[in-house]
């Protein structure tokens, strides 16, 4: 039997029969990507401007209840009486002239240099002591005044505690020991160095010009050194009743 010659224009055209189908699952794979990028690429755009816009609102929230928390009167860490007109009954907590007010409490910085035994004396003409520092928050409050008040790094204040009675057993100005948890001694500190003294350094201090890592500013030192000191009193109450 005898093939029959193949002719050119059908063997052209069962190749492209051949391979349409092809191309075509490829084009159809391609479109659909593509429709699956862009459904991707709105929902991601819609994610985005709901995020912005949710945190705007808390912005704007935040920023209203600020305004709001600064219209209201602060006691009692609030110096002065009588407070805005619509609190009434209110009772305010003040500082005499020269003292600086602090969570219920008010502070005296000196401006002269004495002893660690006569600055607490000094404290105790006042009516009050060397600080007991209490929290972190006071400590934050101190280390800020202090490094504004000094004029240069060896210009350090007296704080309220010293372990004369027993080396090592550091207690505040009224007897209770220091929780070691909340102390804020410079690395090298305490050292009891006794290079100006045999007896070492009984007493507490705290400062550094140009402020401190992380609150860490304590020291121990001479108790005969003359340095600056911090008093420490409650406030005084004061109670506003409206006529």
């Amino acid at each position: 039997m005898m093939n029959r010659p193949q002719n050119p224009e059908e063997g052209e055209n069962l190749s492209r029969t051949s391979k349409l189908p092809a191309g075509g699952v490829v084009l159809l794979v391609l479109v659909g990507l593509l429709a699956a990028a862009l459904i991707v690429i709105y929902r991601l755009s819609f994610s985005m401007l709901e995020t912005n816009k949710s945190f705007q609102t808390l912005k704007e929230e935040n920023e209203a209840l600020r305004i709001n928390i600064s219209a209201q009167p602060t006691c009692p860490r609030c110096p002065t009486c009588p407070p805005p007109p619509a609190v009434k009954n209110l009772t305010c907590l003040k500082c005499e002239a020269g003292w600086e007010p602090h969570g219920g409490n008010c502070y005296y910085f000196s401006t002269s240099k004495s002893s660690w035994t006569d600055s607490r004396r000094s404290c105790t003409d006042l009516g009050s002591d060397l600080v007991k520092i209490d929290s972190r928050e006071e400590q934050m409050f101190l280390e800020i005044r202090v490094r504004d008040l000094m004029e240069n790094d060896g210009e350090k204040f007296w704080i309220g505690l010293t372990d004369s009675k027993e080396e090592g057993k550091w207690l505040w100005v009224d007897g209770s020991p220091l929780n070691k948890s909340l102390s804020f001694w410079m690395p090298w500190e305490p050292d009891n160095q006794n290079i100006t003294d045999p007896g070492g350094e009984d007493c507490g201090g705290m400062g550094k010009k140009g402020g401190a890592d992380d609150l860490i500013c304590w020291f121990d030192q001479d108790c005969d050194l003359h340095r600056r000191s911090i008093c420490e009193k409650p406030a005084l109450r004061s109670f506003w009743h409206p006529l």
